[in-house]
C-alpha cells in the first residue's frame, strides 16, 4: 500500500534537516499590511463568500420558515405537556 502525497509517515527532506538554516519571517504577507488593508481585504473576502451562497427563493423561504414554526409549535406543546405531567406527580408524592 502506497502512502498520500504529503502524510505523517514520510517526512519531507527539509523536515528532517534541523541544522538547515532558513529565515523565516514572522506574520508572513500580512506584516506588510496595515490593519486597514487587512480590513478592507476581510471585507472583500466575506462579500465574494456571500455571493456564493445559494439564497432560498420565496417558496422555499415560506416552507421552510412554516416548518419551523410548526416544529417549534410541537415542542412547545411537548414541553408544556411533560412539565404539567412532572409537576402533579410532585404534588401526589410530595403532598
Amino acid at each position: 500500500m502506497t502512502d498520500a502525497v504529503g502524510s505523517i509517515d514520510m517526512p519531507d527532506a527539509e523536515d528532517e534537516a534541523p541544522d538547515s538554516k532558513k529565515k523565516t519571517r514572522k506574520g508572513g504577507k500580512r506584516a506588510k499590511k496595515g490593519p486597514l488593508k487587512r480590513l478592507a481585504l476581510f471585507y472583500r473576502q466575506i462579500v465574494a463568500e456571500l455571493r456564493k451562497v445559494v439564497w432560498p427563493n420565496r417558496n422555499q423561504l415560506t416552507s421552510y420558515t412554516t416548518a419551523v414554526i410548526i416544529f417549534v409549535v410541537v415542542m412547545i406543546a411537548l414541553i408544556t405537556l411533560i412539565d404539567y405531567g412532572l409537576g402533579h406527580v410532585a404534588k401526589y408524592v410530595f403532598g
